[in-house]
């Protein structure tokens, strides 16, 4: 068996890790892994082998009981040599006592299952074409606006994740956030290695959801069009009737409770990393 150390990923290592995740066909966001880093700094993971990278993972830890696992890669030659299970247990230590989510691919659910997680429903990622539309109701994010989106999503999600929304909604060249204070309701849209992606969108109904995105893409055009959609989210019909598609699935799992949300929570923000 190959011998790998383990260590705490520095903010320079997450472009690798991102270009491993888009060899894996996971197509991430261009900025997405910083706001997570930013929110929990010892919460990213490597395997080294004679010092180079050969694994990596994320463990989130978003509140005192709550965390996210994701962005978990074995370089192809270095699976089955029981690397990636020593990371996983290595990172699975930081999250402590806390419940953990993650977004499994269908290959690995067995093994998640006897880590001791609980498939909760599927995570869909709808695919498509749309063409955006401004709202008056709906505008850019602004400082101001942050506490009313912090309770928006502790509510939607079921637990608090303020670090990082708080660099998440910051915008950049490839992000934007915009509220409808009235409805309730926010989303984001960033650029990706191709297309754009939504998410997280949080609205009281599918209707305004659907406004909100198009708001989104009127403010970032692209296409095509990627939102991950919660279990049981009534998001998913309005997109296929729009003509989108299924393009993956993974299961949404939790060891530990899983957190109890609102049911505003209509697509996550990343299903990579939570």
């Amino acid at each position: 068996m190959t011998t790998a150390t383990y260590r705490t990923a520095r903010a320079e290592d997450l472009a690798l890790m991102a270009e491993w995740a888009a060899a894996e066909g996971w197509n991430p966001g261009l900025e997405d892994a910083a706001p997570f880093h930013g929110a929990d700094p010892q919460g990213f993971f490597l395997a080294e082998v004679e010092g180079a990278p050969v694994a990596c993972i994320s463990v989130v830890n978003h509140a005192p009981d709550f965390a996210f696992l994701g962005f978990y890669i074995c370089k192809q030659a270095f699976r089955g040599q029981g690397i990636g299970m020593g990371l996983w247990t290595h990172a699975l230590g930081h999250a402590g006592t806390r419940t953990v989510g993650l977004d499994g691919v269908a290959a690995q659910e067995a093994n998640y299952v006897r880590s001791g997680f609980t498939r909760q429903g599927m995570t869909r990622r709808m695919s498509g074409q749309l063409e955006g539309q401004g709202d008056p109701a709906i505008r850019s994010v602004t400082p101001v606006d942050l506490p009313q989106i912090l309770g928006l999503d502790r509510a939607a999600c079921g637990y608090d994740r303020a670090a990082f929304l708080t660099g998440w909604l910051t915008e950049t060249e490839a992000r934007r956030s915009l509220i409808a204070p009235e409805a309730q309701a926010f989303v984001t849209i960033r650029g990706c290695r191709e297309g754009v992606k939504i998410g997280p969108v949080v609205a009281p109904d599918p209707e305004t959801a659907l406004r909100l995105i198009r708001a989104a893409l009127a403010a970032l055009p692209a296409e095509p069009v990627f939102i991950d959609i919660t279990p049981q989210s009534p998001l998913g019909a309005v997109l296929e009737s729009l003509g989108f598609v299924e393009t993956f699935a993974a299961a949404r799992m939790y060891r530990g409770p899983a957190p109890k949300g609102d049911g505003r929570l209509m697509a996550v923000a990343s299903m990579e990393l939570g």
